[in-house]
């Protein structure tokens, strides 16, 4: 049985997150049910299926925010929080 698409919003309400220096703060829920992508009022909420271990949620995290905002993986990058479900995201357009 194939995976369900991640929920995702909208691409320019979540490009309207990223600050002027061309962060995006993210909270990461990993280990979940679904992937998804959510805009909650203080933050940007992240859910991935893989676990927390060897990297694994911080790689699932890159690729479905960088689907969610339209780009290749390659644009984003972990800048803080690698340990934490507290991350800073670099996007470059």
């Amino acid at each position: 049985m194939a995976r369900p698409a991640p929920s995702l919003p909208d691409p320019a309400a979540l490009r309207a997150r990223i600050d002027a220096g061309g962060r995006l703060a993210v909270k990461v829920t990993p280990g979940a049910r679904e992937e998804s992508v959510t805009l909650a009022e203080d933050a940007v909420l992240v859910k991935v299926r893989a676990p927390a271990d060897k990297g694994a949620a911080n790689d699932a995290v890159i690729a479905v925010v960088a689907r969610a905002l339209g780009l290749a993986p390659l644009r984003l990058t972990l800048l803080r929080g690698a340990t934490s479900r507290q991350k800073l995201l670099a996007v470059e357009f």
